[in-house]
């Protein structure tokens, strides 16, 4: 019998509704528990075209020369990944703090900044630090951390760097293309996700302790935002130098800040979810079994 439209409609609907379930996203996400401080996992599916990937200051250079080294380091990984996020539908926002100027006449800056205003549901952070809005640490949902970074954190042996502002732009290992946006500005990072239905997050970048935590786009804002949050923890570091409390090597003092997300914040992940190959791991990290 010769199939009648309404029957090929119904097959082309079904192959697309089939096509979209093995889309998914298959995350595996791991907590780290307040109770005992043992770490679970479980997996996740989350839609692609409702998750976004934000990119949080990988810049060009630092003033701090081996943490510049790291995410010299990391940047071809990465790069890696957000192109397999992108091409699983993932939405991809690059924010390279205080360098936006840089991309101004770009498509994916112009992109941020003509997405339309969307109300947010609380309100967003406005407190000043370094010249831009920051997400303090917050006692109403964490502890203090876990690493003494009072001292900027580097990590270089013997003298330290001078603090300055050495960044002029994102690192250009990592690839912008059409379709992606890119701000460093907690309402236009709002407007994105509210125009294009978006309820997770991950994020990842550079400085955990820091910036991926306290940047108005970065984890406790989307945490406040009631967004689905996850923390990709292969591909992120720490300012943290290892003469400072608690006097564990650098790649450990990440772990212990990761941990710290885990347990008050948001699960993580890594790259492999994406990639589908072994975590990133820095070639200075000599320890064992790894993250």
């Amino acid at each position: 019998m010769k199939p009648t439209p309404t029957l090929l409609l119904a097959a082309l609907l079904a192959t697309m509704t089939i096509s979209a379930i093995a889309d998914d996203l298959n995350l595996n996400l791991r907590s780290t528990s307040k109770e005992d401080g043992k770490t679970s996992e479980e997996t996740v599916s989350w839609k692609p075209e409702k998750t976004a990937l934000i990119i949080c200051d990988m810049w060009d250079d630092h003033w701090c020369k081996s943490a510049a080294r790291r995410v010299g380091e990391m940047a071809p990984a990465l790069n890696e990944t957000v192109n397999a996020a992108r091409e699983k539908g993932v939405f991809i926002i690059h924010a390279p703090s205080s360098v936006v100027d840089f991309y101004e006449n770009t498509r994916q800056r112009k992109l941020a900044q003509e997405a339309p205003f969307a109300k947010a549901p609380t309100k967003l952070s406005t407190s000043p630090r370094w010249g831009t809005a920051w997400c303090w640490t917050d006692p109403e949902y964490e502890a203090v951390l876990p690493i003494d970074d009072s001292d900027m954190g580097c990590s270089c042996k013997g003298e330290k760097c001078e603090i300055r502002e050495a960044w002029s732009r994102q690192i250009d290992l990592i690839e912008l293309k059409e379709g992606d946006a890119l701000t460093d500005n907690g309402q236009e990072t709002f407007n994105l996700l509210a125009e294009r239905g978006i309820d997770n997050v991950i994020l990842c970048g550079v400085h955990l302790n820091m910036c991926v935590l306290g940047r108005p786009f970065a984890i406790r804002q989307m945490v406040k935002l009631n967004k689905n949050v996850a923390l990709m923890r292969d591909m992120t570091d720490t300012m943290y130098n290892p003469e400072r409390p608690p006097g564990v090597d650098h790649f450990t003092g990440t772990d212990l800040v990761i941990a710290h997300v885990e347990k008050y914040w948001c699960p993580s992940m890594t790259s492999a979810d994406f990639t589908g190959k072994k975590p990133f791991r820095f070639e200075e990290d000599k320890r064992g079994a790894g993250k």
